[in-house]
């Protein structure tokens, strides 16, 4: 790599704006380069590092297609008597808050 040129505040601040943004969307654009390079040369060294034990990459870490653990949904409605008890409003309802609506109150008054 070489040295580039150290750019001060100064020299930016002679810039306009429209080369500011310019200049921006570059760094964007090679900071997502180099994150990319770097993120293949580990994953060939850790490759090569676990061929060198007997193994692929994949053995190792569950494969390409193993899935990441499901993000629980951010909680909607809490329990009155107990606020460590939470619904996100998907999937069935807790039994809490069955039993709150079948005594006729508002679902609402659960929320957060």
């Amino acid at each position: 790599m070489t040295n580039p040129k150290k750019i001060t505040m100064d020299d930016l601040t002679q810039l306009s704006l429209p080369e500011l943004k310019d200049l921006s969307k570059m760094i964007e654009t090679a900071k997502a380069k180099v994150a990319e390079d770097t993120r293949k040369k580990a994953l060939a060294e850790l490759e090569a590092r676990a061929q060198e034990m007997g193994f692929s990459l994949s053995e190792l870490t569950g494969g390409k297609g193993a899935k990441a653990p499901k993000a629980k949904g951010v909680p909607k409605y809490a329990h009155p008597a107990d606020p460590t008890q939470t619904w996100s409003g998907r999937g069935r309802r807790p039994a809490w808050v069955n039993e709150w609506v079948e005594a006729g109150k508002d679902l609402e008054d659960l929320a957060l």
